[in-house]
C-alpha cells in the first residue's frame, strides 16, 4: 500500500478500505482530503497493515532554531500546544501571540507555513521572523518565494493548497477564526501537515462557525484573560460607557425606521434569534420589496443611532479631557470618521485610505506628531498600531470580538494606565448589544453611576 499525495488529497494506492476514504472512480483509488493523513496513518498503523508513505515533500531546510524568551504564559500556552501539536491558543491582543508561535516553529523545526489575514500581518510576521537568521519567504499576490518559513495571506493559501499542500510540516492559522469561514476551511482541509497551530485573540465567533474549527485545527486548548496580563505585561486599564441622548429629529427618525422593520419582521412572524434570523429577511429582500424596505429601514436606524450628533458632543469633552494623551477614535462607518475628522482635525483612516497615506498616518502618529487617529475598524485587526492610552468607541457592531480587539489596541506594555470610553445612543439597540457582549456583563460588578452634563455614565474599574 502507497500514500501519494494529490492536489490536495490523499490517493491511498491497494485495496484495503481505510477510514475517512472514498472511491475515486476516476482514477481507481481511495481518497481522502489531506488533512486525514494523520487519522490514516494511525489507522494503518495501529492495524499493522504495512505502506509506503510518500505524501510529504517538504521544502528542504536548515535548523529552525531561535534564542527568544518566553514569557511564563507564552511558555505554558506553547507547552499546552506541544502536548497534541494542535489546537488553538487565545491571547489577548498585545500579549505576544507571534512569539508563541515562533516557539513553536523552534520546537517543530521543520518547514513551517504561516497563514495571515492581511498584508501587514505578513510584513509584521516577517520582520519578527528575523530571529530564525534565514531568509523569510512570501505567498502573497505581490510575491511568490517558498522558503523553509514562509508567511502567505488566506487568499493566497486557499487559491494554492492544492499545490502547496504536502510542502510544509506545521501550519500556524494567525487570527485563526478567519479559517472558520465556509471557503477558507478548505486551506487546512487540502493540507497534509501534520502539526497545526491556531492563534487568536477573539476563538468565538457571533455565527458559531468557529466550532468547526475542532476538527481542522484542534479545539481552544489554552485561554488567558486580559485582567491576568495587566500590570506586569500589558497595561492596566478602565473601561467606561457614556450614554447620550438622540435628538429629536433623531429619535424621530430612528424610531420610524425601527417600525418599519419591526412591522415586517411582525407580519412574516420572523423572530430575531441571532444573524442567521437576520439572514433570512436579507435572503427575501432580493425579491420581496417590504423585505427590502425593512432591511433599508434597519440599517437606517442602525446609523443613526451609531452617528448621533450627542456622540460628537461628547467626543469634544473627551478630547478637552485627555488633551496631553494618545486616542484612537473607533467608528462603525467611513462617513462617521469623515464627520469626526473634518470637526476636530484628526487625521482618519478607512478601507479606501491608500496604503502609503495611511502608513505615513501611522508614522506620525507614532512619532506623535498627531496625538489622535479615528478609524472605521480598519485598525481592528491586521494592522501594527503604534501605542495609544486611550480608546474612544463612538460606534460598532457591539461583538465581543470587535471590542477585544479595540481593547487590544490600548493595552501596551507600555507602563501607563489605558482608558477605554464606549459612547452608545440610550433606547435604542445598542444599548442592548453592548450590554449582553460577552466581557462586558462580566465587569459589572464594579458599576457605579455618576450625572454628568445631562448624560449618564457607568463606569467601571478592572486590573487597577
Amino acid at each position: 500500500m502507497r500514500l501519494v499525495f494529490e492536489q490536495g488529497t490523499i490517493a491511498i494506492r491497494g485495496d484495503s478500505t481505510i477510514p475517512h476514504t472514498q472511491w475515486d472512480d476516476r482514477t481507481g483509488t481511495n481518497r481522502a482530503l489531506g488533512f486525514r493523513y494523520q487519522d490514516i496513518q494511525a489507522y494503518l498503523t495501529d492495524s499493522n497493515i504495512a505502506y509506503e508513505d510518500d505524501v510529504l515533500s517538504l521544502i528542504p531546510s536548515p535548523e529552525l532554531t531561535n534564542n527568544i524568551s518566553l514569557r511564563p504564559y507564552q511558555q505554558e500556552a506553547l507547552d499546552r500546544w506541544v502536548t497534541d501539536c494542535c489546537g488553538v491558543l487565545v491571547l489577548p491582543t498585545g500579549a505576544g501571540k507571534t512569539y508563541v508561535g515562533m516557539g513553536a516553529i523552534d520546537w517543530v523545526n521543520a518547514p513551517t507555513f504561516i497563514i495571515v489575514p492581511t498584508l501587514d500581518l505578513v510584513d509584521q510576521w516577517r520582520g519578527e521572523l528575523s530571529c530564525f537568521d534565514i531568509e523569510i519567504g512570501e505567498y502573497t499576490g505581490r510575491e511568490k518565494q517558498l522558503k523553509p518559513i514562509t508567511v502567505s495571506t488566506y487568499d493566497s493559501a486557499y487559491n494554492h493548497a492544492e499545490r502547496l499542500g504536502n510542502r510544509f510540516k506545521l501550519l500556524i492559522f494567525d487570527e485563526v477564526h478567519h479559517l472558520a469561514s465556509e471557503g477558507y476551511r478548505q486551506i487546512a482541509e487540502l493540507f497534509a501537515s501534520p502539526y497545526r497551530l491556531g492563534l487568536s485573540a477573539t476563538f468565538e465567533r457571533e455565527d458559531k462557525k468557529h466550532e468547526a474549527l475542532s476538527e481542522l485545527v484542534g479545539g481552544k486548548i489554552y485561554e488567558i484573560e486580559t485582567d491576568r496580563l495587566t500590570g506586569e505585561y500589558l497595561s492596566e486599564y478602565s473601561v467606561e460607557r457614556i450614554t447620550v441622548d438622540l435628538k429629536p429629529d433623531e429619535r424621530a427618525a430612528y424610531e420610524e425606521n425601527v417600525k418599519i422593520f419591526r412591522d415586517y419582521l411582525k407580519s412574516t412572524d420572523i423572530t430575531l434569534r441571532g444573524p442567521q434570523d437576520f439572514r433570512k429577511v436579507v435572503l427575501r429582500s432580493g425579491n420581496d420589496p417590504r423585505a427590502w424596505r425593512a432591511v433599508r429601514s434597519r440599517n437606517k436606524a442602525r446609523k443613526i443611532a451609531y452617528g448621533s450628533a450627542s456622540k460628537l458632543e461628547e467626543l469634544a469633552a473627551l478630547l478637552r479631557q485627555h488633551q496631553d494623551d494618545r486616542l484612537i477614535i473607533f467608528t462603525r462607518y467611513n462617513d462617521f470618521v469623515h464627520d469626526v475628522s473634518d470637526r476636530f482635525l484628526i487625521p482618519g483612516i478607512t478601507h479606501k485610505t491608500r496604503k502609503d497615506e495611511r502608513r505615513r498616518i501611522l508614522k506620525r502618529f507614532r512619532e506623535d506628531t498627531y496625538s489622535a487617529i479615528v478609524s472605521s475598524q480598519v485598525l481592528d485587526e491586521g494592522i501594527d498600531v503604534p501605542d495609544a492610552n486611550v480608546g474612544i468607541i463612538l460606534s460598532g457592531t457591539g461583538s465581543s470580538r470587535e471590542y477585544q480587539q479595540r481593547l487590544g489596541r490600548i493595552l501596551r506594555p507600555s507602563g501607563g494606565a489605558a482608558r477605554l470610553y464606549e459612547i452608545v445612543s440610550s433606547g435604542t439597540g445598542e444599548i442592548r448589544t453592548s450590554t449582553r457582549r460577552k466581557g462586558w456583563t462580566r465587569c459589572w460588578r464594579k458599576t457605579s453611576y455618576r450625572l454628568q452634563s445631562k448624560h449618564q455614565r457607568s463606569s467601571l474599574s478592572i486590573g487597577t
